[in-house]
């Protein structure tokens, strides 16, 4: 008696479903709001001690994060919240720097809102 013989048909892999990409999220220090970590501002305290803006979130030093609101920058001016998250003193240089990039973060909303209201609907 013969046995019958194996199939030998190539099995197909299973294909996977298409990952997502995983998106770091951080949480702003002065509004608690959790975001995308490229949603939010860095503010770093270098090794030295200085506090600096870091816009490309690689820089060396301890880190926290703002998102973009002016509130939250006022409040992180005016409060101990950002001193006590980057375990530093601001020095008077380190807020006048903060508070610059505030009132630029505020100018540039107000030109992206005036821009969005001048533009007329069903054109």
């Amino acid at each position: 008696m013969s046995m019958p013989l194996p199939d030998n048909k190539p099995t197909r892999k299973k294909s996977k479903p298409a990952r997502t990409k995983h998106v770091p999220v951080r949480t702003c220090v002065s509004c608690r709001e959790s975001g995308a970590k490229r949603g939010l501002t860095r503010i770093v305290r270098t090794p030295d001690g200085e506090v600096r803006i870091d816009p490309t979130g690689k820089r060396n030093g301890r880190g926290a994060y703002l998102c973009d609101k002016l509130e939250c920058w006022e409040r992180a001016t005016a409060t101990p919240v950002l001193s006590r998250a980057l375990n530093v003193a601001l020095s008077a240089e380190s807020h006048e720097m903060l508070k610059e990039f505030a009132a630029r973060l505020s100018s540039n909303d107000e030109a992206r809102d005036a821009g969005a209201d001048s533009k007329e609907p069903g054109l």
